[in-house]
């Protein structure tokens, strides 16, 4: 499969994997899990048709690591806007993590934290270069430190995606470091 048509393959899964999954019939259960056919059939009913091997090729080469597979089923690894529970368990996150933003959002950021949004946590990267990555997507990158260690002393919970992506509920002012 070319380059573009794994792009398309991802783009279309994440977003009904994570925020749209009625507009094409599929039904979640709660931990955010489908059937591979029903994901299949119902992309194939809406216009959208891919083989289980174009399915099994973007989820073994994606970048991201954006899905996970067991037996049957799939589900994106984080990034919901719809509710589930991906039951991740508590973990102890390094001194420091990092988050990849551009500069029409530090005013909000220096006086609200980090937020959610749109989403269930904040995400947070292990390291500058994936932070780097991740604002550059909607522009010129800045990367904000995050005082981890200071946050989880301070009772806040840490999470890890089976991508490795950080998650949390929110990162108040305070923890921020800046560049």
């Amino acid at each position: 499969m070319d380059d573009r048509r794994s792009v398309k393959v991802s783009k279309y899964v994440s977003k009904h994997l994570r925020h749209q999954p009625d507009r094409i019939g599929l039904v979640l259960d709660p931990q955010g899990w489908v059937e591979i056919d029903e994901l299949l059939d119902a992309a194939a009913a809406h216009g959208f048709a891919l083989s289980r091997a174009e399915l099994d090729h973007v989820v073994a080469t994606n970048d991201k690591q954006r899905f996970a597979v067991r037996g049957t089923r799939i589900r994106a690894n984080q990034g919901h806007t719809v509710p589930v529970d991906l039951e991740l368990p508590e973990a102890e996150p390094p001194a420091y993590l990092y988050h990849g933003t551009v500069a029409a959002a530090l005013d909000s950021i220096r006086v609200e934290g980090l937020r959610p949004m749109a989403r269930h946590h904040v995400h947070l990267s292990p390291d500058r270069e994936t932070a780097t990555r991740v604002g550059a997507r909607r522009g010129r990158p800045i990367v904000i430190g995050v005082d981890a260690g200071a946050m989880r002393a301070a009772g806040h919970v840490f999470r890890i995606s089976a991508n490795g992506v950080w998650l949390v509920d929110t990162v108040p002012p305070g923890f921020l470091r800046w560049p």
